[in-house]
């Protein structure tokens, strides 16, 4: 393959990670207003949608395999090719935990919340604003933007621990109320992990630009996994 055509693959593989990363980012946020809505038609339609995320996801794999297998990149081509792939990988396990909040939507059932849902879009829209931000860092390999993303997620983890607050008090107070709780901050650790799958992505940058694997997390958090 001439250096002009697979610099338009390589052009077109991270082209179709955005599109994904799109897809991404609406499921994120639309999972989260159809459990504030009360919309369960709408949670299975987004459940089904999933299977193109988990398709597309498969696809860029073998595109980016085919392009190592055949073109056998050397240094930052294949960090960058590499990243691809982990980048889809990241991509496709946050539609899981949208696809999780669409479940816990259909779990709940109709009726009423045992609470307004603030904090919950909240972390939905400041995880979707960190993913499009990370996106655009690995497209433009942007180191510093990559470094400065991860800071944000003190904002969400922020937002979980008052959502968890406010359940533990309903809980308390009426305490048959305890398994729509469980529920909704099921729906919030899905958010506050898929944060921290963006900052996996922003240390993917750092690396395919510099070589150097540079840990960003500032505390261990412990992974558990989602209802996706």
């Amino acid at each position: 393959m001439p250096r002009e055509s697979y610099d338009r693959e390589l052009q077109r593989l991270q082209d179709e990670v955005l599109a994904l990363g799109s897809m991404v980012e609406n499921a994120l946020t639309d999972a989260v207003e159809l459990l504030k809505r009360r919309d369960l038609e709408g949670s299975r339609r987004l459940i089904a949608a999933d299977n193109e995320i988990n398709r597309r996801r498969f696809a860029l794999e073998s595109d980016a395999l085919v392009l190592i297998a055949t073109q056998q990149p050397m240094a930052r081509d294949l960090r960058v090719i590499a990243a691809v792939l982990e980048v889809v990988t990241e991509l496709e396990r946050i539609g899981d935990y949208a696809k999780g909040i669409a479940r816990i939507n259909l779990m709940i059932g109709p009726g009423p919340l045992v609470k307004p849902l603030i904090d919950i879009p909240a972390m939905a829209q400041r995880a979707r604003a960190m993913l499009h931000e990370a996106l655009d860092a690995f497209v433009r390999q942007d180191v510093e933007k990559a470094k400065a993303i991860p800071a944000q997620d003190e904002e969400v983890d922020a937002l979980y621990n008052q959502v968890y607050r406010e359940l533990m008090a309903i809980i308390l107070s009426n305490p048959s109320a305890i398994d729509q709780a469980n529920y909704l901050l099921w729906a919030a650790h899905n958010l506050e992990r898929a944060a921290d799958r963006v900052t996996n992505i922003c240390e993917r940058v750092v690396f395919t630009v510099t070589g150097r694997m540079e840990e960003m997390d500032s505390e261990d958090a412990q992974s558990v996994e989602s209802l996706g």
